[in-house]
């Protein structure tokens, strides 16, 4: 169609190439006092009725409506409910492929706290996934994980449009044009991109893109690359892919080149990495 603009998918590249696998550990009320130690995964709890405080790493935080709360990273937690109401809640552990080196999970904050109602387009999910997740029907585990995978969707997508995330990548995704060069970077990760090439993609002066990206992400174009290039030959390394293979799929000419790169960036070769995972 004539005028036609295609909208960017700001998340695809990534959770395509760093998945996100949900699994409910818990459903059900919550009484009294329940402690939520460092399991090496994020959780993501959704609160159907309260209330409860939140407690971890030296805050308090009430919750007086339904509500979902989210950390991306490990940290321990504590609920104080009531000791005989208690609070219905579905909860599950979320697995981020790398771990702390994921872009999504390192770019938000260690907890999110956010009231159901204020998720847009999240209702007919939320409903279907407590319905399920109380109830004991076949094929019961994995509809319930796969819905939680969508209210994480969902909420990413939120955090994005909300500027409720103020740096990092994610904030870079939720600026109009700086979005179209980080998409760019996350989907074809191999093209030989250049400044030039970057700011003409965001529609936007050489300077002036570099600036914006540096203010808002963090890091300037050139070492956000790097980083997740690097980043995802950890991932494909891990998965026991071959040093040249891996080397043509992130953007370097040879593994001689990757592995260059690499130690730069980690301080350890590639097979030296490999070990220490």
């Amino acid at each position: 169609m004539p005028g036609h603009v295609t909208q960017v998918d700001r998340l695809q590249g990534l959770l395509q190439r760093f998945s996100v696998s949900a699994r409910m550990f818990h459903s059900g009320p919550l009484c009294g006092i329940n402690d939520f130690d460092d399991n090496g995964l994020g959780q993501l709890h959704l609160v159907r009725r309260g209330p409860l405080t939140v407690r971890h790493a030296g805050e308090e935080h009430a919750v007086h409506e339904p509500s979902l709360l989210f950390y991306p990273r490990p940290l321990a937690h504590r609920f104080i409910t009531d000791a005989s109401a208690g609070a219905d809640m579905a909860c599950a552990n979320l697995d981020f492929s790398g771990g702390a080196a994921n872009p999504v999970t390192r770019a938000l904050p260690a907890y999110v706290q956010l009231p159901l109602s204020a998720l847009p387009g999240a209702r007919p999910v939320l409903e279907l996934l407590f319905d399920e997740a109380f109830a004991q029907r076949c094929g019961r585990q994995v509809l319930v994980d796969r819905l939680f995978d969508a209210v994480l969707v969902l909420l990413l997508r939120h955090l994005l449009d909300s500027g409720l995330v103020q740096s990092g990548p994610l904030a870079g995704l939720g600026h109009p044009q700086l979005a179209r060069a980080l998409a760019a970077m996350h989907d074809a990760p191999a093209r030989p991109w250049t400044l030039d090439a970057l700011a003409a993609v965001a529609g936007m002066s050489r300077s002036r893109f570099a600036e914006v990206f540096a203010e808002r992400v963090g890091t300037p174009p050139s070492s956000y690359l790097t980083g997740y290039r690097i980043t995802l030959a950890q991932e494909a390394l891990r998965r026991g892919d071959k040093l040249e293979r891996v080397a043509q799929q992130v953007g370097y000419g040879s593994g001689a080149a990757l592995s260059r790169a690499f130690a730069s960036a980690c301080g350890l070769s590639p097979r030296q990495w490999l070990k220490s995972v």
